[in-house]
């Protein structure tokens, strides 16, 4: 069975998309009902910007989306089951028919708003944690005053730490104290994926709620249960949960081998997905288009 996953923020990159508008008749189309629909040119950015310019949330998240999707369009792909990673999970949605293009399009630009507005709200970021047990960092999470949780299972010996800035800043220090190999905060707007995102969840809940969910064409493993999910209604649930739950990204990739997956293509920019699979699983064929 064929697995398809979409990379999230951070995969962004200069000239991303522009060989398959210039190729595609299809891509040419789809890039431009999105510059209409977002009400700049998204493509100027995307194919002559600054990795700067690139890096703005209201342009990243919808880049990557529009990437991953125009790719699977283009590339005419039938996936038995898909995944995303964080933003990832909104492009898996409209490959397997859940959203509609224009629909998942207006999602992610609302997501990227509400989060860029979350993220000014409290001094708040991310840190990487290799080398600790999952059951360590979050223990030590616990224990700490403040708002710090586990927000990215990534692959083993690789999870990603969410929240208030101090409080993210101490966990680092009990994990090189408890034997990580790095402990290392990253440059990020915020503290994604964790409590600190209620307002954007609020906010992003009531467009999710407004928004038509079709029944999928295949399940898509969503990031807060990390298991197949093909009810339209369960699917809009756990997308409305995905801004303040975490990314079970090792789980999801394990559930989906454990039921029949084998193979694993990466739709859409990067390849850092492909790579995470080969860290869970070494045995499994990867792809990336």
């Amino acid at each position: 069975m064929k697995a398809y996953v979409f990379p999230g923020q951070g995969a962004q990159f200069t000239g991303m998309g522009k060989d398959l508008y210039e190729n595609s008749p299809l891509a040419k189309e789809l890039f431009e009902k999105a510059n209409e629909i977002l009400g700049f040119r998204i493509t100027d950015i995307m194919f002559e910007g600054t990795a700067e310019e690139l890096k703005e949330t209201k342009v990243t998240q919808p880049a990557v989306f529009l990437h991953s999707v125009i790719l699977a369009k283009v590339s005419n792909i039938q996936p038995d089951m898909v995944a995303g990673h964080s933003l990832g999970e909104f492009s898996a949605l409209v490959v397997n028919g859940t959203l509609s293009f224009e629909d998942g399009l207006k999602l992610v630009s609302q997501r990227a708003m509400a989060m860029q507005k979350a993220c000014e709200i409290m001094p708040s970021t991310m840190a990487a944690v290799l080398n600790l047990e999952d059951k360590i960092v979050e223990d030590i999470c616990a224990s700490i005053d403040g708002v710090v949780v586990a927000a990215n299972y990534n692959c083993p010996g690789q999870l990603v730490i969410s929240g208030e800035y101090k409080a993210v800043e101490l966990a680092c220090e009990k994990m090189k104290e408890a034997g990580a190999k790095r402990a290392l905060i990253l440059p990020v707007g915020g503290a994604f994926h964790s409590p600190m995102m209620e307002p954007a969840r609020e906010e992003l809940a009531a467009a999710i709620e407004a928004t038509t969910f079709s029944t999928p064409t295949c399940p898509v493993y969503q990031n807060v249960t990390a298991n197949a999910v093909s009810d339209a209604v369960e699917i809009k649930k756990n997308l409305i949960l995905q801004l303040t739950g975490a990314v079970k990204w090792t789980q999801s990739v394990q559930q989906m081998i454990a039921d029949g997956a084998t193979s694993f293509t990466e739709v859409g920019p990067g390849k850092v997905l492909v790579g995470l699979v080969n860290k869970i699983n070494k045995e499994i064929e990867t792809i990336s288009l």
